[in-house]
């Protein structure tokens, strides 16, 4: 049996859809929904879980008033885990794209699953041409860009992970965890970065104006123009951290969505 780890739901969809029709792919996926390219992972307390700590995180940048978030991907894959020491016949693959989520998350991963060599596998489709819907040749940058068809292709990029790679990538993590950045960038093939909080607030600031602006309009201009990979969710968060710095000013509720307040450089404000 196989453990088939994505990051993000949208990448199960195309997983899933190829599994019904390819007996080769049988197997249970596993949904890993943290974007551990952003946000602290460093526990600031003794005793305190990583999901707490990644709970608290997103709980800030989605909802600080609304429903509780609850992230719970390191419980479910010491489940996975668990159920690999019990039965050696199951294998785990990480169907890994060049995001920096992606690759963070496969350096989270090795702590866990690198006790497993022989069976703990990657499925990287980086650097690597695909098919889309149209049989137009393209590069994708997440799994869920790739159609059912191309999955049942790249099961055969599936490879065991070597005992150097597991011992590297548990050494990356470990670093990435010490400098515990806001923000995590992919800089080469597993190249990580790590930025500040604020590392993306410059471009937010490109696209605004002196005159108002919808924050939805602005936060997808940012991230269309910058190919930015963190989701408009941290980016309208932190719009919102700029107008509370006074960097920008806000009409509208600022409470409410990217569709309820409109934002604009301040009169007189010529650069961020």
């Amino acid at each position: 049996m196989i453990f088939h780890i994505v990051i993000g739901d949208m990448a199960a969809l195309p997983l899933s859809e190829a599994m019904n029709t390819n007996p080769e792919l049988a197997g249970e996926i596993v949904v890993i929904r943290d974007l551990l390219n952003m946000g602290p992972v460093q526990k600031n307390a003794d005793g305190q879980k990583f999901s707490e700590l990644r709970s608290a995180f997103w709980q800030e940048v989605t909802a600080p008033d609304k429903t509780n978030i609850t992230v719970d991907d390191t419980e479910r894959i010491l489940k996975v885990s668990a159920a690999m020491a019990a039965d050696s016949s199951i294998v785990a693959w990480v169907w890994v794209a060049p995001w920096p989520a992606d690759i963070c998350t496969l350096l989270w991963l090795a702590k866990y699953l690198g006790k497993y060599p022989g069976r703990y596998h990657t499925v990287s489709i980086a650097g690597l041409p695909f098919l889309d819907e149209n049989g137009k040749v393209f590069y994708p940058k997440n799994i869920s860009e790739l159609q059912p068809k191309e999955i049942i292709k790249a099961r055969k990029l599936a490879r065991a992970v070597t005992y150097a790679e597991i011992e590297t990538d548990t050494e990356e993590w470990n670093r990435i965890t010490k400098e515990n950045g806001g923000i995590r960038t992919l800089d080469g093939v597993k190249k990580i970065t790590s930025r500040k909080t604020e590392f993306y607030d410059s471009q937010l600031f490109a696209a605004c104006t002196n005159q108002w602006q919808k924050a939805y309009k602005v936060v997808n201009s940012a991230m269309t123009k910058g190919n930015i990979p963190t989701g408009d969710t941290y980016m309208g968060w932190r719009l919102r951290q700029m107008v509370s710095g006074e960097k920008l000013q806000v009409q509208g509720d600022l409470s409410k969505t990217l569709r309820d307040f409109d934002v604009k450089v301040p009169d007189g404000t010529l650069q961020f």
